[in-house]
């Protein structure tokens, strides 16, 4: 059975920093484009990032841009997001998800399989 965990939020000041992890078991991610999302209370869900299955290319959401690093190790078979420079608008459950295909897409449609999701706070 194919799954994806997430963690590595938290409750986090603005201007710090928090790394969140995707672990994905029952399946190898060697062939899967991982993507990141987010949902705020209130508003709809938006790709933040996504990274091709081999981790050679990455797109980022324009509010998250030079803020935000994702990179991949397959050998561990987990996706990571990098968040530094936190802004309060970060605020929101995390997601990740998978594609069985080589380029990524900001199309939560596209994805097949989701994790639970994991809260990130940014608050003083």
């Amino acid at each position: 059975q194919l799954q994806l965990v997430e963690s590595g939020g938290g409750l986090v000041q603005p201007g710090g920093s928090l790394r969140l992890s995707c672990v994905a078991s029952g399946f190898t991610l060697d062939y899967y484009a991982i993507g990141w999302f987010r949902q705020a209370p209130g508003k709809e869900r938006e790709g933040v990032s996504c990274i091709s299955s081999s981790g050679g290319s990455t797109n980022y959401a324009d509010s998250v841009k030079g803020r935000f690093t994702i990179s991949r190790d397959n050998a561990k078979n987990t996706v990571y997001l990098q968040m530094n420079s936190l802004k309060p608008e970060d605020t929101a459950i995390y997601y990740c998800a998978a594609v069985p295909r080589r380029i990524c897409t900001f199309s939560g449609s596209a994805y097949d399989d989701w994790g639970q999701g994991t809260q990130v706070t940014v608050s003083s």
